[in-house]
């Protein structure tokens, strides 16, 4: 029997890439909504209650509305949005969390996906802060630098526009544009939250000329780690929390291959659902740095993935 689901905010990134994903495969029915019917609630929220899963892919608003559409108490929403992610009563949907998030995402019917910039940060902070390594206490900084296709629809469009016009090389798109500079990114309450840490980190975001991609670092000093731990402790926490995971690589410490090449690759996990993962290092500092692709496992392929683990289904399946 094939498993019905229902993307509200099809025409979106997001929903177009969980659209491809599903395209691939022949255990799922997509229903889909007539394009001049996507504004009507009454149509919404029938194709919402047919579903067995039905994925938001709507501003913070729209989901919340959504949401309240749903009255079959047997269809599992996945919010791609920034709604829910600490909401009570909602799972998180990163698998990798800790032991125990697969059951809980398994059981629930609310799941909120993970943002992109998040997701990154959380899996390189999260096994570092229960293992003790880190104090919640710690003040931490991160920069992600990310593709433009993070901005959706609107920024896609100024992006290609520019480059397909040829802009000057000192045009303000030919440039990594960072942002964000109020200091209350929306990702920040999922950063802190499910990492632990007492206070958000002073985080900057920073979109490039490139379409797809990401990568946060977060540089730290020795001397702030507990129990005078060295890299090597950090980079261990982290091949123990995430072995036999399919979709996050620890990388070698201080990964000679990046190291030889002297430029880090923030495309290198591109069109895969994966997240990587380095420690590099010297006598007294750290720089932890995640990869992934903000499409990906940043976005479309986590709800993808968050949807096969509530199914029970291979969680890699059509990744």
């Amino acid at each position: 029997m094939k498993h019905r689901v229902f993307v509200d905010g099809q025409e979106g990134t997001t929903g177009l890439r969980i659209h491809e994903y599903l395209a691939q495969r022949d255990d799922i029915e997509v229903l889909r909504i007539d394009p001049e019917r996507r504004k009507d609630a009454s149509e919404r929220a029938r194709l919402l209650n047919a579903a067995d899963v039905a994925f938001l892919c709507l501003p913070d608003a729209a989901s919340r509305d959504a949401a309240a559409l749903v009255t079959n108490p047997h269809t599992c929403l996945i919010d791609a949005s920034t709604a829910h992610r600490t909401a009570p009563g909602w799972a998180f949907g990163l698998p990798e969390l800790a032991p125990g998030q697969r059951a809980a995402i398994r059981t629930s019917k609310r799941i909120a996906n993970p943002g992109c910039h998040a997701s990154a940060f959380i899996v390189l902070l999260r096994p570092l802060v229960d293992a003790g390594l880190i104090a919640s206490t710690t003040p931490i900084t991160a920069t992600s630098l990310t593709g433009y296709s993070g901005g959706g629809k609107s920024m896609i469009r100024d992006y290609e526009t520019a480059l397909a016009g040829g802009q000057a090389p000192n045009a303000p798109l030919s440039a990594p544009r960072p942002y964000a500079l109020a200091l209350a990114h929306k990702h920040l309450p999922e950063m802190t939250t499910h990492t632990g840490l007492a206070s958000p980190p002073v985080f900057m975001p920073v979109v490039g000329p490139f379409y797809k991609g990401l990568t946060v670092s977060v540089p730290l000093h020795l001397s702030q780690m507990n129990h005078s731990a060295s890299a090597a402790d950090l980079h261990a926490a982290l091949q123990a929390r995430y072995a036999g995971e399919r979709f996050i690589r620890v990388m070698p410490l201080r990964d000679e291959a990046t190291l030889a090449d002297g430029f880090f690759d923030v495309q290198g996990c591109n069109d895969t659902n994966r997240v990587d993962l380095f420690v590099f290092a010297s006598d007294t500092q750290v720089l932890l740095m995640a990869r992934l692709d903000n499409l990906g496992k940043g976005a479309s392929g986590a709800a993808v993935q968050a949807m096969n683990v509530h199914l029970g289904i291979d969680e890699s399946l059509g990744l």
